[in-house]
């Protein structure tokens, strides 16, 4: 029991889309083929004359790696040890390269090299030998060819950053041949994520393959040619993927934070090598920051939105004090379809856009003006979160629109998540439809500030629009919510059963009033909120919350059902307790 029934999983194929639906698929796929084609008629000789392998003369200058590490680690790694995407793994003795991974991430995040921070951070002889001899024997099994493992762009490009930021570690002591050796594979490296940034590559990862080039060129001597080709698709990549309220494209606020752990370093290495920061680097980083802050509850942890699990704290709190100016938190992002309200500790922060791009929207939900709320340091109301790597059937789960605060007509998503056994492999896991127009206003009078708004992802189906009204008083002191269906034209159903949906922190205790018109809940710190809608009968289910730090918790959630054909107007509040006329 997820969601209060008998859980069943909403397979898409593709015979089941509309017209519409198949159209942009098919755009999206056919140009893909499109840029396969294009580099296939290319000849070899075309190819090698543009991208030609050329190897650094030696290395300038190591961007700073920022993400935090832990010396400890290293004493594991040197026992066999590798602690990587959820999965321990000892190699008994063998290289890690070689044993059968446990896991695609895993896979991802061992070739990946960014474990070699935790070797630095334990500075020893022992842990710098045992990292230079590691990235030897990666390059003896792997460094001459660009297929195989380890070898996709994004792959490439994380080990490339990696190498380079760590190289005072795996060269300090180092002889002769192994330095040229490094320098060789670096090269090919460069040759190998130049040649994908001109290919097929997926739209998510041209940005960190861009990264990694720009990279390469301002840390190695003599390459010139590559500096300005890498300066030239940072710059468009930026501009393309960064949003002007400073979100990205795919909507996923964790992707803010991996961005940025990546960027911050980059200007700097500008600066190191005495050459002007991008402007369009700069303004994106300066858009990022607020946009970052906008996520974030008061706890430290971000708005369980479009992909976004469990909170790396200390990794947040690392990156915003990177922010020399400090920022505000912005509280209207139309571009990236995020408003925000906060009063005296109190904060809404509510999704109120469409669905991001084809390419971009493998990690995307189907969530739209689904919310969260957290008092002080309290989370009450969340979503459900996206699990850790490597579990597709609760990934499947978190996406839907069931695992949000918000309302769902007869269990079907709000946006098209294309799934089955029949789906093309390119398509699979992406969203080919969803909300179109979802208009947002926002309110100030006296009760407080209200975000109305509206989408029309249950349009086609059923006929009918959802609307969302929800009302912060001043002094942070209660939430005032309505919902409800309005008709859209002559395709309504007329049946079916609407839900709403309240799913609770794992922390907050819950407790029914006699009557089920009313629910107690308790948050972490003791205080004490009250939730009722309309007079109707509230249910307590049971629900999943995915984004633990230790992983996936039972919780519990709010439900509030009815008949879609009654057009439902539900009103419903949370209200500090201590703020009740209990007589």
């Amino acid at each position: 029991m997820l969601w209060g029934r008998p859980f069943h999983f909403w397979s898409f194929g593709l015979a089941w889309v509309s017209l519409a639906e198949r159209m942009r698929a098919t755009r999206f796929v056919s140009g893909r083929a499109a840029r396969r084609l294009r580099v296939g008629v290319q000849s070899p000789f075309t190819l090698i004359t543009r991208w030609g392998f050329a190897i650094p003369e030696r290395l300038l200058i190591a961007p700073q790696d920022i993400r935090t590490s832990d010396p400890t680690i290293a004493d594991d790694i040197y026992a066999g040890h590798f602690s990587l995407a959820s999965r321990i793994v000892n190699t008994h003795g063998q290289s890690p390269f070689v044993i059968v991974p446990p896991s695609q991430e895993w896979e991802e995040a061992l070739h990946g090299f960014g474990w070699l921070r935790h070797l630095r951070a334990a500075d020893t002889a022992l842990s710098r030998a045992n990292g230079r001899a590691l990235v030897e024997e990666w390059i003896d099994l792997f460094g001459s060819v660009d297929t195989g493992p380890g070898w996709t762009p994004a792959m490439a490009s994380r080990r490339l950053i990696a190498w380079l930021s760590q190289s005072p570690l795996i060269l300090e002591n180092a002889d002769r041949d192994f330095y040229r050796k490094l320098m060789k594979c670096l090269g090919w490296h460069g040759r190998y994520l130049q040649r994908a940034m001109s290919g097929v590559i997926a739209d998510h990862d041209r940005l960190i393959v861009a990264m990694a080039l720009m990279d390469l060129s301002l840390c190695a001597q003599g390459l010139d040619r590559l500096q300005k080709r890498a300066l030239k698709w940072l710059t468009e990549e930026l501009r393309r993927q960064i949003l002007p309220d400073g979100g990205h494209i795919g909507r996923n606020p964790q992707v803010l934070v991996d961005l940025l752990v990546d960027l911050l370093p980059l200007r700097q290495a500008f600066v190191a090598r005495g050459i002007a920061v991008p402007a369009q680097l700069i303004q994106s980083i300066d858009r990022m920051m607020p946009m970052l802050r906008m996520f974030r509850h008061a706890d430290g942890s971000l708005a369980l939105f479009n992909g976004m699990g469990n909170t790396p704290p200390d990794l947040v709190a690392t990156v915003l004090a990177y922010d020399d100016a400090r920022t505000q938190p912005i509280f209207n992002a139309p571009h990236s379809g995020y408003q925000r309200l906060e009063a005296n500790g109190s904060i809404v922060i509510m999704e109120t856009g469409s669905p991001p791009p084809v390419g971009f929207s493998h990690q995307a939900h189907a969530g739209c003006l689904s919310f969260e709320f957290s008092a002080g340091q309290s989370r009450l109301i969340v979503n459900c979160g996206a699990p850790r790597a490597g579990r597709p059937a609760f990934t499947e789960a978190a996406r839907s629109t069931p695992a949000h605060s918000t309302l769902i007509l007869s269990d079907s998503n709000s946006s098209r998540i294309v799934t089955g056994a029949n789906v093309s492999r390119s398509l699979e896991g992406l969203i080919v439809a969803g909300p179109s127009q979802v208009p947002v206003k926002r309110i100030s009078n006296e009760d407080g500030v209200s975000l109305e708004a509206s989408h029309d992802g249950y349009q086609n189906k059923f006929g009918v629009l959802h609307h969302r009204r929800l009302t912060l008083a001043p002094d942070g002191s209660y939430l005032f919510g309505e919902d409800k269906l309005s008709l859209a034209g002559r395709h309504s159903s007329g049946t079916g059963e609407y839900v709403l949906r309240f799913h609770l922190h794992p922390s907050v205790q819950v407790q029914a009033y006699e009557d089920q018109r009313a629910v107690q809940l308790v948050a972490a710190n003791g205080e004490a909120w009250l939730f009722h809608a309309s007079g109707q009968t509230i249910a307590i289910d049971q629900s999943i919350f995915f984004a633990a730090p230790d992983g996936v918790r039972p919780t519990m959630q709010l439900v509030v059902s009815g008949k879609v054909q009654d057009l439902p107007e539900v009103k419903w509040a949370l209200i500090r307790q201590s703020q009740l006329s209990m007589g």
